[in-house]
């Protein structure tokens, strides 16, 4: 087949068709529409440049359409290419966002990070934090106290991530409607806790971080790490460099589910690569904010018992006899 016949089936079909049609479905709360996530199972593939390209986070795959239906399917280039050539008219399901597209331009990543205000008791980073993530003030001010939270728009919080040396590279946005990643920043690690710490924790969002420090009540000796959810050659450069350290260990507080088991196994993979102890601490629910919402309603159940017990009972309205 001639080159030029490739390129227009490479432009006809996209990524999505391939994966719903090999049975994977949208993940829609952890996709934006620069990346959508696929998940089937315990695999995972983000589809980018608009569908035409893909990247597994959990290993070193990356390519094309016809790189990915050779992987799915275990064939050679020219066999990929006529499975591709035969989805040519199938439409992949149309997503439907909630947030209108962002008209941001990937400008200079800290001088935007430094035009957003530090969150403050009531603003909207501190509601979506404190009231609906159920993250404790004093570790919230922790974060504040860091440099590594702001106010984001629509009362939504930006997290950052910054590189070895503490420069802001990103941020993770999460919010009451959106989640998503700073346009043109770059994933490396969000770190909350002694930039020394020996114990690493390691979890998928900014918020488990947090709640997971809110569980531990910011244990000393610890740094509470998130990787946005996704496996960069950046961000496998700063852990190995954090436990490069000697005495360090690390803690794989991944989700509860299969994408966190497999992204646990590769973190103590990575840990057992450079000669260091690690161990899977693994949520009793979904993730570490879903146990720390748990907590939460378990308290105000158990003190809302005890104002009860305290009450003293209502007068009868019956005249007592006699």
């Amino acid at each position: 087949m001639k080159r030029e016949e490739i390129e227009k089936i490479r432009e006809a079909v996209s990524c999505a068709a391939v994966l719903e049609q090999a049975g994977f479905a949208v993940d829609i709360k952890e996709s934006t529409r620069r990346a959508v996530k696929f998940r089937k199972g315990a695999e995972i593939i983000i589809v980018t440049h608009e569908g035409r390209g893909w990247f597994d986070p959990l290993s070193e795959d990356k390519g094309d359409i016809f790189a990915l239906v050779a992987l799915l399917e275990q064939l050679a280039f020219s066999d990929a290419v006529d499975r591709v050539g035969a989805l040519i008219g199938y439409k992949a399901e149309t997503i439907l966002w909630k947030k209108p597209s962002s008209k941001v331009e990937p400008a200079d990543i800290l001088t935007r990070w430094q035009a957003r205000r530090l969150p403050n008791t009531g603003s909207g980073a501190w509601r979506y934090l404190c009231w609906t993530r159920a993250v404790p003030a004093s570790i919230l001010r922790s974060a504040i106290n860091q440099g590594i939270v702001r106010e984001g728009p629509f009362g939504s919080m930006w997290a950052g991530h910054t590189d070895g040396a503490g420069l802001l590279v990103g941020w993770e946005e999460r919010g009451p409607d959106w989640r998503g990643f700073s346009t043109g920043g770059s994933k490396i690690l969000f770190r909350l806790g002694a930039r020394d710490a020996l114990r690493l924790c390691v979890t998928e969002a900014a918020v488990d971080a947090m709640s997971l420090a809110a569980i531990e009540d910011l244990q000393d000796g610890s740094l509470y790490l998130s990787t946005g959810g996704g496996w960069s050659p950046r961000t496998e450069a700063a852990l190995v460099d954090l436990l490069a350290c000697p005495g360090t260990h690390l803690v794989c507080a991944t989700d509860a589910n299969s994408q966190g088991d497999a992204f646990a196994r590769r973190l103590q993979a990575l840990a057992a690569q450079v000669d260091r102890p690690s161990v899977r601490l693994r949520p009793p629910a979904e993730d570490w904010n879903e146990v720390l919402q748990e907590r939460r309603r378990e308290k105000l159940k158990s003190e809302g018992r005890e104002r009860r017990a305290a009450s003293p009972p209502t007068a009868s309205r019956e005249a007592s006899p006699g």
